[in-house]
């Protein structure tokens, strides 16, 4: 059995275990960021809206909404410093009937006294006037300038790497099945290795009630609710440009639409309770229920654009807030538990929060070589002709196009094995640069991409995987 000793071990990979990880490494500590998974990215954080929510939604006085408003405020800056994709389109909330106009002026008061700026409430008209697409029914909305969207793969590998290139340790492919309290901390077991850590931290999404449980006798219960979506290719992409959602009305509750970083429209969600901690399957009937309820507010969406569909589970705690902090009856164990939306906008903030509760109890110091900046992945189609014709002439790779949908060049899928926590499997690859993210979803461009990956890693083509370890795509090749 393996030993490993660390001050902080984090449990989970997702964003809100890689923001508590990049803020952690601020302070002088040996850290792990403990991930079951072969990538980080590969839950919760990856299937969800990609929105940037405002703040006006959450309960006055919540956690939510505390950390939805900070974490909006910091997303901005952070996308600068870490070079991730992120747009301040704003969001519409729509209403649909004017006995149902209080509840919108409800919903303003609310984020004013949460603190979101800029909101103010547009007629029918004036909706219209920005959004064409709008349906003749919208009689009034809620607009809010601070709204916006983000690439979530984008977000949670940069603050991975920013992590990664300050000394925190990625340990993937890692279970934890059991946690024991020790005289100096924690032993986290996997059936490979034991852990051992001063301090931990529970980002587990779906699973931190689990982790939670194992050390405290104040039991904490997750809901797993899934929501499912659609994902229409870039021509549906300019359909609508803000952030489009419902007012939950006597029609029900809505779904959003709304445009991606990348160009694509995506519709969704549902929101269904289920058991299963890893039921991510979609129906006809759900994707059915989006397709419809989308329809309401936006009109003429081109449904036969969509590209493909995809859900999502959240963590729902039953006390409705996320739970942040050290543990009561667990001295050294912090709780980053119940992260559902506005998860993703607030996962900055939260992990200024964690990471200096946590390094306040170690009384760490500083570290004096932080490096607070990090360097995405060069996408050639950023650059001008004459760049991009320079670029390939030292390097030829960015001149071979492997996914044509997405026009990714063989540079760019080697950029993404070959950097700081390169990827190992092709959603890893499909993460970092969108190769078999288009049209014809990895038809055309996984099998060379494969041997890519193969050859960079120096695996047989029969050793690749779509994702964790048993995923293999092939069994053997002539």
């Amino acid at each position: 059995m393996k030993e490993m000793n660390y001050d902080a071990a984090i449990i989970g990979g997702g964003v809100i275990g890689c923001a508590i990880a990049r803020e952690l490494a601020r302070y002088d500590l040996s850290i792990c960021v403990i991930e079951r998974e072969e990538d980080v990215c590969s839950g919760t954080s990856k299937s969800n809206s990609a929105i940037v929510h405002a703040g006006y939604d959450a309960i006055p006085g919540s956690l939510k909404a505390r950390f939805n408003v900070e974490g909006n405020h910091l997303m901005g800056e952070l996308s600068e410093e870490l070079d991730f994709s992120m747009v301040r389109n704003g969001s519409l909330v729509l209403c649909f009937s004017e006995e149902d106009v209080p509840a919108l002026k409800e919903l303003y008061e609310k984020g004013i006294k949460n603190g979101v700026p800029g909101l103010s409430i547009l007629s029918g008209d004036e909706v219209r006037a920005m959004e064409p697409n709008v349906t003749d029914t919208v009689v009034a909305a809620l607009y809010a300038p601070t709204g916006g969207i983000v690439c979530p793969f984008g977000l949670t590998i940069a603050l991975a790497e920013n992590a990664c290139d300050n000394g925190v340790e990625f340990l993937f492919n890692t279970e934890i099945k059991d946690i024991e309290k020790t005289e100096k901390g924690y032993d986290l077991k996997s059936e490979e290795e034991i852990i051992h850590a001063t301090y931990v931290i529970n980002a587990a999404g779906v699973y931190a009630d689990v982790f939670h449980n194992m050390v405290s006798e104040e039991k904490k219960h997750i809901t797993v609710r899934k929501g499912d979506y659609c994902l229409l290719d870039k021509e549906a992409g300019t359909h609508v440009s803000h952030t489009i959602f419902q007012l939950p009305g006597k029609m029900g509750k809505g779904v959003l639409v709304t445009p991606t970083v990348h160009g694509n429209l995506l519709i969704g969600p549902t929101a269904i309770n289920v058991e299963d901690k890893e039921g991510v399957g979609t129906t006809a009937n759900e994707l059915s229920d989006i397709m419809e309820k989308s329809a309401w507010g936006v009109k003429n969406i081109p449904l036969r654009q969509i590209i493909t569909s995809f859900s999502g589970l959240r963590a729902h705690e039953d006390g409705d807030d996320f739970i942040l902090g050290e543990v009561s009856d667990a001295a050294g164990f912090f709780d980053a538990a119940g992260i559902e939306s506005p998860g993703l906008t607030s996962a900055p903030a939260i992990g200024v929060y964690i990471a200096g509760l946590v390094a306040e109890k170690a009384k760490a110091s500083p570290r004096e070589n932080f490096k607070s900046t990090r360097k995405g992945i060069l996408d050639p189609q950023k650059l001008s002709f004459e760049d991009r014709a320079e670029l390939i002439k030292k390097n030829p790779q960015y001149g071979t196009i492997i996914c044509r949908c997405e026009g990714v060049s063989e540079g760019e899928i080697v950029d993404a094995i070959t950097r700081t926590l390169g990827a190992v499997s092709l959603d890893g690859i499909k993460r970092r640069v969108r190769a078999g993210m288009g049209r014809c979803q990895a038809g055309f461009c996984a099998p060379k991409t494969m041997e890519i990956l193969a050859r960079e890693t120096d695996r047989k083509l029969e050793d690749i995987c779509k994702n964790r370890p048993g995923s293999n795509i092939v069994t053997g090749h002539k």
